[in-house]
């Protein structure tokens, strides 16, 4: 690949990446085309890779990305670029993906590619084949993609800027060895869900989905939730149970096992529902298989505390925010960490 670069204009990227869409949303509808059989025997695969990994969340994945693969969305999101409808002189992107939860860095790759540049990317050893086939089958799409993608194999180099995401920890080794270049480096973040006691049952199982989709390791899963005072915690509890065979994971049920012998050795308070450890602490971050809260006495003290956390939170849910169940949709124009990738490769151009 980035071979024989052959320029795209706007419309033809667009064309390309929204038949992308239709592909993958044919197979995994089980509609055949030439990538179905190929496609659903790579997703059902990962877990020996990755046993995080699932089918079912990978397929959870895939979909989420086919959904919003639509020229009607692709349009909407580039408008904001009149930029976009000129010819560029492009730049190479690296871009260094993340693993810890399936295609994690999808929206960095579509990126740079609606906006005309050429993608460098080094894939995580968690995550190395998804991405790598879906850009195969972009480039049977349009053979001009070829010349705009490349997956280093050794030492990422030879690119104009850099969008990493990793740890805290990793972020100051990317900060050291990259921080000469233009660059988007993320660090941990997490998300959290306000309830403020007048959710149906409905909102509550949607609630669900954003804490036990992925076992909560993605930066969009709600590690803390928000409650009034008086509120029983406990309420939360029946609309959850479909989730109750997350214990049936190995890992999971590990991370479970633990968790509950630390709290029960120091003595700790914390509610046990048999598949998920709700412990009240002030913290934004929580181990696997356990979700933080805390009370609050009134929606403007949680929104003028939430507020100064903005640098930790990637997405808040509850009524008047993002809506229960779709803190991991995220629509093309929400960008990780609220930085605007397209705005940022605008200025490298």
């Amino acid at each position: 690949m980035l071979q024989n670069f052959q320029q795209m204009n706007l419309k033809e990227r667009i064309s390309a990446i929204a038949e992308l869409g239709t592909l993958l949303r044919g197979a995994l509808e089980g509609r055949e085309n030439k990538f179905t059989a190929g496609l659903i025997e790579l997703a059902g695969r990962q877990h020996f890779i990755n046993p995080w990994f699932t089918p079912e969340h990978v397929r959870y994945a895939l979909n989420s990305i086919a959904q919003e693969l639509t020229e009607e969305n692709l349009v909407k999101w580039t408008n904001g670029y009149p930029w976009l409808q000129q010819e560029v002189s492009p730049v190479r992107v690296g871009i260094i993906m993340a693993g810890n939860i399936p295609l994690v860095g999808f929206h960095d790759f579509i990126s740079v590619l609606i906006s005309g540049n050429k993608v460098v990317a080094k894939t995580s050893s968690k995550d190395s084949e998804l991405i790598v086939k879906i850009a195969s089958i972009l480039c049977s799409i349009d053979s001009r993609f070829n010349g705009m993608i490349e997956f280093a194999e050794g030492k990422l180099q030879g690119f104009d800027a850099i969008i990493a995401t990793g740890s805290n920890n990793s972020s100051r080794y990317f900060e050291y060895y990259f921080g000469k270049y233009p660059n988007i480096i993320r660090k941990n973040r997490n998300s959290v869900a306000i309830i403020d006691g007048t959710e149906t049952d409905a909102e509550l199982e949607a609630l669900g989905s954003d804490i036990f989709l992925y076992f909560g390791l993605g930066c969009r899963n709600v590690s803390k939730i928000y409650i009034p005072a008086g509120y029983e915690i406990t309420n939360t509890f029946r609309s959850w149970q479909k989730f109750s065979d997350l214990t049936f994971h190995s890992r999971y049920a590990n991370n479970y096992d633990y968790n509950k012998a630390i709290y029960l050795v120091n003595r700790d308070i914390f509610f046990d529902t048999g598949y998920l450890l709700v412990k009240e602490d002030s913290s934004l971050s929580s181990p696997v298989a356990v979700l933080h809260y805390e009370k609050y006495d009134s929606y403007e003290m949680i929104n003028k505390m939430l507020t100064g956390m903005t640098d930790s939170i990637q997405c808040i849910a509850g009524h008047g925010y993002l809506p229960f169940g779709e803190a991991q949709n995220p629509h093309l124009w929400d960008y990780a960490d609220g930085i605007d990738t397209i705005q940022f490769l605008s200025k490298k151009n």
